[in-house]
């Protein structure tokens, strides 16, 4: 079962989740995007629910799902994609809870309160040396975050780097080979 973990305000049916699905649905592949919520301990119970029900789970995780991806692929020894992942998750995110307290669902625009709580829910799912079969994915002109820091928390994992790009990592699809045979779909 492939597990794509989305990002901070984004949804199970958000741009990447969907040309996943699509691929791999052609494909004959188990795969599921669910939305999860914001709040990060009820994210990873979910995804431990996922996990821990399905036959041979792997993951693909971008910027906060990329957070969680290591963590859970740490957690239950898998295999995961990480794509652009946000590896300073809490310190990111404090970034934007001072700046507004209030985020945005980007699947239907409604809005959800950030807080110092969150903050501390990501902190315990921190992981400082990673175990795990990593497929590390970064673009140099990712506006958010800083790919040197994913390189720094991962150098052991296979890297697919790239200059320009964004944060949302510009045309994934000519990627998706590789993640299939990384994932050994």
């Amino acid at each position: 079962m492939l597990i794509y973990i989305h990002g901070f305000g984004s949804s199970g049916v958000g741009g990447k989740a969907q040309i996943f699905r699509d691929y791999f649905n052609s494909k004959g592949a188990d795969y599921i995007a669910p939305s999860l919520s914001y709040v990060p301990e009820l994210a990873i119970s979910t995804l431990e629910e996922l996990i821990k029900s399905c036959p041979k789970p792997r993951l693909i995780g971008s910027s906060l799902g990329g957070f969680y991806a290591i963590y859970l692929a740490s957690k239950y020894n898998l295999k995961a994609v990480l794509i652009n992942p946000a590896v300073l998750a809490p310190t990111t995110l404090k970034r934007h809870l001072e700046a507004k307290p209030f985020a945005t669902n980007y699947y239907d625009l409604s809005s959800f309160e950030w807080s110092d709580n969150h903050l501390n829910m990501l902190e315990k799912l921190v992981i400082k040396e990673p175990k795990g079969e990593f497929l590390l994915m970064l673009q140099k002109g990712d506006d958010i975050l800083n790919y040197k820091d994913a390189l720094n928390l991962l150098p052991n994992a296979k890297v697919i780097l790239e200059e320009g790009g964004s944060h949302r990592f510009e045309n994934i699809e000519q990627h998706i080979k590789t993640i299939e045979e990384f994932l050994s779909v």
